[in-house]
């Protein structure tokens, strides 16, 4: 039942060329940097990636993006992000771009087993009926676009059904964990990493602060150790060391 993996190098190192994952965090909150740097050393290349968004402030998903070790990204959330725009205008990068909302459900429907659902979410845009630019050509026409989905009619109202997620891993972090993998999260951070682990076939996670089994009140866990498979304790300065986007401060 011990999760624990001595260093992130060692927690990565089955990731191959081409995996697919789903990370955690929402802008710099919870960002699993960390492993993130520990596959970025590894040279993993070619990573179809699920997640709000790629990073920013050159922290994050956005060491490998820079490198060019993302082919895919789906996500919902790319402004502020300029490298990002540049390699998916240019055609080196596959974008689906989703409504906030359907990917935290994606992500969620794949942990729990739940193939597909509908949603109200894109009915009578584009998400629906298709055509958003998936990839460019690298001279302003698109490669390849995005294909109708089923929309169907419940009670009077159409929806749009949207299939589950499920990654090869997952990369996610926590304020707290324990040996069981048992999970809990700070604020913000709690938006995208529970969901993010949840979908991952093998789910790693970086803890700022490991503690013992039972240390953990059952009522006060996250995320439940059953979908976590290894876990990496930070040092303390790997914990405290967290960058503030939009610093913004009152008069």
């Amino acid at each position: 039942m011990d999760k624990v993996v001595a260093t992130a190098l060692e927690a990565v190192a089955d990731v191959p060329d081409g995996a697919s994952l789903a990370v955690g965090g929402f802008g710099l909150s919870g960002v699993p940097n960390v492993l993130i740097e520990a596959l970025y050393e590894r040279g993993v290349g070619a990573l179809s990636v699920v997640s709000n968004n790629c990073g920013a402030m050159e922290s994050g998903l956005a060491v490998l993006l820079a490198a060019g070790r993302i082919a895919r990204v789906t996500g919902s959330y790319i402004g502020g992000n300029k490298e990002f725009a540049r390699q998916y205008l240019g055609g080196e990068l596959e974008l689906e771009l989703i409504p906030q909302g359907t990917l935290a459900e994606r992500l969620r429907a794949g942990g729990a087993g739940i193939p597909a659902f509908y949603t109200p979410a894109g009915v009578g845009t584009q998400v629906a009926e298709g055509g958003l630019p998936w990839r460019y050509d690298g001279e302003g026409g698109v490669a390849l676009a995005s294909p109708p989905k089923e929309v169907r009619e419940f009670d009077g109202a159409e929806y749009v059904l949207e299939r589950a997620i499920r990654t090869d891993f997952a990369l996610v972090r926590a304020a707290r964990g324990d040996r069981h993998g048992n999970l809990v999260f700070n604020r913000s951070s709690r938006n995208f990493n529970p969901l993010a682990a949840m979908a991952g076939r093998v789910t790693i996670a970086e803890v700022e602060e490991l503690v013992e089994p039972g240390a953990i009140d059952p009522d006060a866990v996250h995320l439940p150790g059953v979908f976590v498979q290894r876990v990496v304790a930070l040092t303390p300065r790997q914990a405290a060391d967290k960058r503030i986007e939009r610093r913004t401060v009152s008069s």
